[in-house]
């Protein structure tokens, strides 16, 4: 009964013994698999990429040359010879006016010329005559024949023929400024191109009538395509960013290139404009004005080629000026880099080895989110951009 007895006793205790290792082990496990806290270390290899900062804007295109055509004379439109989109060369015809009034005034102001041309022939063989009258009198005056009363009447006489001749030299001479105004007048009834170039618009109707007397009628523009001026509104907050010179390209709405992405052009900032432009001002406020609410626009000016023709005037662009760039280069994400003192110095922390070394690192190029690395880093290392704790329960992902 004794040895039972004992034996039943050690069973119990081994029993309890494994039940409370069971549970140990059990506590352990659910400690190590929900509570114990776990040291996370985020990393991102370094890489090579390319980096380009910009001040991005808006801007229009307009023809780098450009002529507004209009007509110096009164009249009724009898002809046009060109039409919307066609090129023309320096000299071709454009557009005649019905001449006949100005024709007309033309005839009458030679009319009047040779009216007072006659009158001068007369005026001038009165003079001969009467300067060989005073001649006369002045020969008859010494021989004591003739009165002094005649003599002066003869002298007088020259005088007055004299002015007249001036008189009406005078008068051929407003005559002739008359006639070559209105010549020039009825020149301008047919109209010419100023310039090589397109016409890009077209504003006059055959029958059309004119009325220069006020202030000069716009009948079309002629632009030269071949090169287009990008009018670009910067703001204030970023106009100081922007140099003459710097280089620029801008996009397009629509217009890909052969991959099928936004097409890219290619020039360099000519000029920034000293003032805002007003509401009033030329293709520059056709941008946006000038100011919106009170945001300072200023007008930045750069010029490109338009070989193929896919650029028009009055397209919009998304003008990029690039600040700073660099091509292939090694870079590191300033979100895992702690600014320092010196601007272009950054600290860091590299995974080497199982542990973590802090470099200091100098950063050249830089965008919103990276920086070029320009020493101390080779490509491929880790670059520790985050090092945090949570329970082991927080990586479960159910």
């Amino acid at each position: 009964m004794t040895s039972k007895h004992t034996a039943h006793r050690r069973l119990r205790g081994l029993k309890r013994a494994l039940s409370l290792a069971a549970l140990v082990l059990l506590s352990f496990l659910l400690w190590y698999g929900f509570f114990r806290t776990v040291e996370i270390i985020e990393t991102e290899p370094t890489r090579r990429a390319s980096i380009e900062n910009t001040v991005s804007a808006l801007g229009v295109l307009q023809p780098h040359r450009y002529v507004d055509v209009g007509a110096q004379v009164s009249g009724q439109v009898k002809q046009i010879a060109v039409t919307v989109g066609g090129a023309v060369k320096k000299g071709d015809l454009l557009l005649e006016i019905d001449p006949a009034l100005q024709q007309a005034t033309v005839a009458a102001n030679r009319a009047t010329l040779s009216g007072l041309r006659a009158q001068l022939a007369e005026q001038e063989a009165l003079r001969d005559f009467a300067r060989q009258q005073a001649e006369r009198q002045r020969r008859l005056a010494a021989d004591e024949a003739t009165s002094q009363e005649d003599v002066d009447a003869a002298e007088a006489n020259l005088r007055v023929t004299i002015a007249r001749i001036a008189n009406l030299k005078a008068q051929i001479d407003g005559a002739q400024s008359v006639l070559q105004g209105n010549e020039a007048l009825l020149s301008y009834t047919r109209i010419y191109a100023p310039i090589d170039g397109t016409v890009v618009t077209l504003d006059a109707r055959e029958g059309q009538t004119l009325n220069a007397t006020y202030q000069t009628p716009n009948l079309l523009r002629i632009a030269d395509l071949s090169r287009m001026t990008v009018w670009t509104e910067v703001s204030e907050a970023d106009v100081g960013r922007v140099r003459v010179g710097m280089p620029v390209y801008f996009t397009t709405l629509g217009l890909q290139d052969a991959a099928g992405r936004p097409r890219r052009w290619q020039g360099a900032l000519a000029q920034v404009l000293p003032a805002p432009p007003t509401e009033q001002g030329s293709a520059s406020s056709s941008a946006s004005g000038g100011s919106t609410g009170k945001v300072v626009l200023y007008t930045a000016l750069f010029e490109v080629e338009n070989t193929d023709g896919a650029l028009m005037p009055q397209m919009s662009a998304q003008v990029f000026f690039v600040t700073a760039s660099a091509e292939n280069v090694l870079v590191a994400p300033f979100a895992a880099l702690t600014p320092t003192a010196d601007p272009d110095t950054f600290a860091a922390r590299v995974l080497a080895d199982g542990g973590i070394e802090k470099r200091i690192v100098k950063i050249g190029a830089r965008d919103r989110l990276n920086g070029e690395v320009l020493e101390w880093w080779k490509e491929g290392e880790a670059l520790v951009t985050a090092i945090r704790r949570e329970t082991a329960s927080g990586r479960v992902r159910w």
